[in-house]
């Protein structure tokens, strides 16, 4: 069993806030840039996604930026509701993303700090624009194919990952009636699983399969899956104790089977499995070029998303599993691919050769690690 040391740990926890604080104010009217030299820009997803990391450390410098990109993100929120995709630009918008995720975010700092009114007109006006991305008036919100995190892979209609972050700030946010209903339906087969006034019951669950379709739409589905999705089904509680164990499960089986065969080179799962091939019905032409087979959102490995993973890992109860997967995190955030540093904490990573291949100082990447060390060292999933 590979384990990681404590020393191991607290160096790269120490090098992970060295990133953060380095990347705390940034060019844009001195909010926090999203990678160290790459990206200067406050990009929303990054910088929300950082929150958990942040608040696991507890750095009072950190804490008020994220305070300040919170209250950003409040004024330059648009008329019905929507959050943009750059903190600082009230017209960029149209990320399916963003507003979910302020909400999650805006939950879990309101629970943090006690302070349960904070940005409450802002809230309101997110929770409006997010009822009506429900298109059958439902708990299921619905996206557009590259209007999320992935911005090189389709998710169409209802998404796991999107619903997810719903799920959560549904919970934080006290609305446990349209939680359990959304939970309900997610649980729910998709096509194939029933019918309802003569349409098909939507749904992500899968037939034969532990895990959660990464979409759905009518009799449309992929059946891949999406690693963060389902660790984040894991964390905020749509998966039952039972059913989280059978999805790490398979992940680990998948991963297995991934490198008996030479296609993964680490010790961490990557975010799409199995990858959109050529060959399949679901290959876009631009992904010969921007999101090949094991690279980037097509089956990459993503230090965020691991640190996910390693949080649902230790949420299910697989504590020897997660410290196990911590020690290989702890290795893979050391290379940088340009920057001559000792922990690179870069973007993503090739599964066949395990190289870095994105940016260096990559701020969710730094935050993510120490969110999943802080999850293994408490023995929970914090703040979920």
């Amino acid at each position: 069993m590979k384990r990681a040391g404590a020393p191991a740990i607290t160096e790269a926890k120490e090098a992970a806030l060295e990133v953060l604080l380095h990347n705390v104010r940034g060019p844009f009217g001195g909010l926090p840039r999203t990678a160290g030299w790459g990206y200067p820009e406050p990009y929303t997803r990054d910088l929300l996604i950082s929150s958990l990391g942040i608040m696991a450390c507890g750095n009072a410098v950190l804490l008020r930026s994220l305070r300040r990109v919170l209250t950003t993100l409040a004024q330059n929120q648009s008329p019905l509701g929507q959050i943009p995709s750059l903190v600082h630009d009230p017209e960029d918008r149209g990320s399916s993303d963003t507003t979910p995720l302020f909400l999650l975010t805006l939950g879990l700092f309101r629970r943090y700090t006690g302070h349960t009114r904070f940005l409450e007109g802002a809230s309101r006006k997110a929770l409006r624009w997010m009822a009506y991305q429900s298109p059958e008036d439902r708990a299921m919100v619905a996206q557009q194919p590259t209007s999320d995190w992935r911005d090189e892979q389709w998710v169409l209609g209802y998404g796991l990952y999107v619903n997810a972050l719903v799920h959560g700030y549904l919970r934080l946010l006290g609305d446990e009636e349209r939680a359990r209903v959304l939970r309900a339906t997610l649980n729910r087969p998709g096509p194939g699983g029933g019918v309802r006034r003569g349409h098909p019951v939507e749904g992500l669950a899968i037939h034969g399969k532990p895990y959660y379709a990464l979409w759905s739409y009518k009799v449309l589905r992929d059946q891949r899956c999406d690693v963060l999705g389902n660790s984040l089904a894991i964390l905020t509680g749509v998966a039952s104790r039972a059913r989280a164990g059978r999805i790490l499960d398979w992940i680990e089986t998948e991963c297995g089977a991934l490198r008996a065969r030479g296609e993964l080179a680490l010790d961490l799962p990557p975010c799409l499995m199995p990858v959109v091939l050529p060959t399949d019905t679901d290959w876009h032409p631009r992904y010969a070029s921007y999101n090949l087979p094991g690279h980037y959102h097509n089956g990459g490995v993503w230090p965020f998303v691991c640190g996910f993973y390693v949080a649902a890992l230790v949420a299910a109860g697989q504590k020897r599993r997660a410290n196990e997967k911590l020690a290989a995190l702890t290795e893979l955030v050391k290379p940088a691919r340009e920057a001559p540093v000792r922990f690179g904490f870069n973007e993503w990573f090739g599964a066949r050769d395990g190289a870095p291949a994105g940016q260096d100082w990559q701020t969710w990447s730094a935050s993510m690690y120490l969110y999943a060390a802080a999850c293994v060292e408490a023995g929970r999933a914090l703040y979920f």
